[in-house]
């Protein structure tokens, strides 16, 4: 008996090396590097999403964009191009899940903060209160920096069609109204082709460490 298990050492040495081989390219083939996704209109929820667009599966981007900040600087996509940021939509003077979403969002706001790359976008959904000044006033109050995070306000048709239209992030209001709508608490992720890469939920601490692990995921994507 030992001399057969003399016989075939070798073969056994041999054998356990291959198998280790084997078995770890098959956990690095499982382990790849997955991509996030590039969320279309037909891949969100149809109340989020405005009907003109609910049949759409590829090509969907951010449109073009023109409002003003808390600074009454003019922002536009342009301010935008080449980075990677983060979007909701909020008004300064709700007492109900935005005060949660603006404390989260400045805690993205400390991650990235030395981030060159990273960009952070507030939409107010009552640009009619909203002013230039209330909304200098909020970012003070909310520890704002201007060079990453704006809070912008404009023409209440422009923000209803991005919300609908590009952002895919909120909900009619249902009273009939021209372009009245409920904000949500998504925080949307946008790549630097304008697209859609991650919902969360802005109320949510786990969803926002999900949140800043996609962002590395996405970072590491434009580094390869």
């Amino acid at each position: 008996m030992l001399s057969f298990f003399k016989n075939y050492r070798g073969f056994a040495i041999v054998f356990a090396i291959i198998s280790i081989v084997i078995v770890s390219i098959i956990y690095n083939t499982l382990n790849v590097y997955q991509p996030l996704p590039v969320y279309q209109p037909t891949m969100v929820s149809t109340e989020l999403v405005d009907s003109t667009i609910q049949y759409k599966k590829k090509y969907h981007k951010i449109a073009d964009f023109s409002l003003i900040n808390q600074n009454g600087k003019t922002i536009t996509q342009n301010d935008y191009k080449d980075k990677i940021y983060v979007a909701d939509f909020f008004f300064t003077t709700c007492q109900t899940i935005c005060p949660i979403m603006t404390d989260h969002m400045k805690q993205i706001q400390q991650e990235v903060i030395n981030d060159d790359d990273i960009m952070l976008l507030s939409h107010s959904v009552t640009p009619e209160i909203d002013t230039v000044a209330q909304l200098k006033r909020y970012a003070k109050k909310k520890g704002v920096n201007d060079s990453k995070w704006n809070l912008v306000t404009g023409d209440k048709k422009q923000i209803y069609q991005l919300a609908r239209k590009s952002y895919l992030a909120v909900k009619d209001h249902g009273d009939g109204g021209p372009f009245d709508m409920v904000h949500t608490e998504n925080f949307m992720l946008i790549d630097k082709k304008r697209q859609i890469r991650g919902f969360y939920d802005g109320t949510d601490t786990q969803d926002i460490n999900r949140l800043l692990d996609d962002i590395k995921t996405l970072k590491e994507a434009y580094q390869k």
